[in-house]
């Protein structure tokens, strides 16, 4: 009887333990695959966050690759860009330019950037809330000089250069509110590279930013690939995937004690004016330094991010006229068809202005 009884409770167990296995099994060619992609999770892909293959090198071999592509890329997209911009972002991973439109275009693109009031979506971080509204065609046909920004010869080569990839990235009117709700501090502040390669994204912030509002920070040439750097991605890979929740899904957060072990600078603070672009690549370790106080920063954001080991620097049809801008409301569609298996943290608020609190 006794041995009857073991046998029942340990059935679930035993099938439950089949069904794992046969999952895995099933999953491995899609795991395999993803080593070939930016795919970045730690804890969602058993083979990235696996520390036996961490500790043979597949992560440090991964950051390898992904670099000397993206710097490949740069070199033959370097003749879109002035060469003290490329020489600035080169030394420190970000290029800054102040009064970066005319005062009389800036001052339309910012007017009816604050006064459309468009399709929102919003994402809650602690005590922080990121709104984005798309510069889908609504968006552009309502902000005129908005066109005219993205077909800006410095900006397109810019973002072109940065990202590593002749390719339009995704462009939103994003406000960031500081302190608008009872919660932990913003995971943002803390220090961090967005993912194991080479991305970039852009900010033309359509309010003066300052020092109490939370500005942008970097720390300069944290996106070099030194050998500092290859040894804290070797060591941080070995523990991600039991690490903090956004250090396991591939954004590897660093203090600033540990800056210096590096052989990197203080981080540089932008509490800046209006009309300042920085473009950046977020590789390289960044943060919103906190805010002091209730604010509302407003700006023109962009994002890009491609398979960091393609080789070629084209070849993008979602970038064709007509495609890029409608990409953003695709994406938020097929993320809510499919919030049930991968989660949808932005979530729709309705039509909302840029900088309505």
């Amino acid at each position: 009887m006794g041995r009857t009884m073991l046998l029942r409770k340990d059935g679930p167990i035993r099938q439950q333990q089949t069904g794992m296995s046969a999952a895995r099994y099933l999953m491995a060619p899609i795991w395999i695959a993803q080593l070939a992609t930016g795919a970045k999770s730690f804890r969602d892909n058993p083979l990235i966050g696996s520390p036996a293959l961490n500790a043979r090198g597949l992560h440090a071999a991964r950051v390898r690759l992904a670099h000397r592509l993206a710097w490949s890329r740069r070199a033959r997209l370097a003749r879109l860009i002035d060469p003290a911009d490329r020489a600035a972002f080169d030394r420190d991973g970000f290029v800054e330019v102040r009064d970066f439109l005319a005062p009389d275009v800036f001052a339309r693109l910012r007017d009816a950037a604050m006064a459309y009031r468009g399709p929102a979506r919003e994402m809650v971080q602690g005590d922080t809330i990121t709104r984005r509204i798309a510069f889908d065609p609504e968006a552009l046909t309502a902000i005129p000089d908005a066109r005219r920004l993205l077909a800006d010869p410095r900006w397109r080569g810019l973002n072109r250069y940065v990202g590593s990839f002749d390719s339009e990235p995704l462009v939103y009117i994003q406000t960031i509110l500081a302190h608008r709700r009872d919660g932990p501090p913003d995971p943002q502040t803390q220090f961090h590279a967005d993912t194991f390669h080479p991305t970039v994204k852009a900010w033309l912030f359509l309010t003066d930013v300052a020092e109490e509002d939370g500005p942008f920070a970097y720390v300069p040439g944290s996106h070099r690939l030194t050998p500092e750097r290859i040894a804290w991605e070797q060591a941080m890979s070995l523990r991600a995937a039991g690490a903090d929740r956004l250090s396991a899904r591939g954004s590897f957060r660093i203090s600033a004690a540990e800056l210096p072990d590096l052989g990197l600078p203080k981080p540089r603070r932008f509490a800046v004016p209006a009309n300042t672009l920085i473009v950046a690549d977020t590789f390289g370790f960044h943060a919103r330094v906190p805010a002091t106080r209730p604010s509302t920063r407003v700006e023109i954001w962009a994002y890009g991010r491609r398979s960091p080991f393609l080789p070629w620097v084209g070849f993008d049809p979602l970038s064709r006229p007509g495609l890029a801008e409608r990409r953003i409301p695709w994406l938020w569609a097929a993320r809510d068809r499919l919030s049930g298996l991968i989660g949808q943290p932005w979530q729709d608020v309705g039509r909302r202005l840029p900088g309505e609190g």
